[in-house]
């Protein structure tokens, strides 16, 4: 797979796109613009950043105000103090008030690395899905980033998109579509499938040409939302399919995983199925590869993973 840019600088390109022809999109930061790749953003446009320092609670508060001024706002930070420490805010500011603020959490999942737990984010995803009134996305390569800024740039309701550091794999040609709320299926296997979200997607299309190797037949979904979340494409997945395999970079509480489960158990669907994630544990330190390649997110982690559901022929 040819390596495009890190997400991070696709979602800061298109915002200084919106702003050329929007003088009302803003974009918030608490002491962020550097790792959020937007000091492009704040010398093309200095009246259109506002800049809190680290102070995440009145992020999204200041934020929440100046869309209810009728401000097309993005509240941009670190998704590990984020969601975390501004959480009230999220929930009482933006979703209960029904602001359309875009949260948008920077450096999230184990981006930190060896900076450790606490910096990383494998909360987010729970804590956002059971709040009501916001959608949650995690897009996996440029395509779905650029896509995913412009739809909650135009939706106009609270919505939290959340992004890595790294450069990611180009994963969708020309003629591909995104609709939030609508999962999209890269490819389709009678084996098993991979059902993914945002940067463990590559890891996931990786493992599926590592057992196509071996004669078997996989698919590969990329949830780009987790919520609303396409339960259809879940679904049709365990109905076509062997095995289901989920992949996150998150706990593996409340995540993706946990929602795939509960649209298989409601619907009284049985099929193999695991959940790839961060264990309750105190999680190791280094850099996100080497955390992906500890807990198994992984070509050879997530084959063998599928291998032990399928039991097929298991590698060390």
């Amino acid at each position: 797979m040819e390596t495009g840019k890190p997400n991070l600088e696709v979602m800061a390109d298109t915002l200084m796109a919106l702003a050329e022809h929007d003088r009302d999109l803003l974009v918030v930061t608490s002491d962020s613009r550097g790792s959020g790749k937007l000091v492009p953003f704040a010398a093309a446009f200095p009246d259109q950043v506002v800049e809190v320092g680290i102070a995440e609670q009145n992020l999204v508060g200041i934020a929440a105000g100046l869309a209810s001024a009728g401000k097309k706002v993005f509240a941009v930070s670190p998704a590990c103090f984020l969601t975390a420490r501004s959480l009230e805010q999220i929930k009482n500011d933006v979703a209960y008030s029904d602001q359309p603020v875009t949260v948008v959490g920077i450096s999230a999942g184990v981006s930190y690395g060896s900076l450790g737990t606490t910096h990383h984010s494998l909360h987010d995803y729970a804590v956002m899905r059971t709040i009501n009134n916001i959608d949650v996305l995690a897009p996996a390569d440029n395509f779905e980033t650029a896509e995913a800024i412009k739809a909650a740039y135009t939706l106009r309701r609270p919505v939290y998109v959340r992004f890595g550091k790294q450069a990611m794999p180009h994963l969708y040609g020309p003629g591909a579509t995104f609709e939030v709320g609508k999962a999209n299926v890269l490819s389709q296997g009678a084996d098993v499938t991979f059902v993914a979200t945002g940067e463990t997607v590559p890891r996931a299309v990786q493992a599926a040409a590592v057992l196509e190797g071996e004669g078997l037949s996989c698919g590969v979904i990329s949830v780009h939302t987790l919520k609303p979340f396409d339960e259809a494409a879940v679904l049709d997945a365990a109905a076509n399919t062997r095995a289901l395999v989920t992949v996150e970079e998150h706990s593996i509480f409340g995540g993706l995983g946990e929602a795939c489960a509960s649209a298989l158990m409601q619907s009284g669907v049985r099929v193999p199925f695991k959940i790839v994630g961060l264990p309750d544990d105190h999680t190791v330190t280094g850099s996100q590869n080497e955390i992906f390649n500890h807990y198994g997110i992984s070509a050879d982690g997530l084959a063998n993973t599928a291998r032990q559901l399928l039991q097929v022929g298991i590698t060390a």
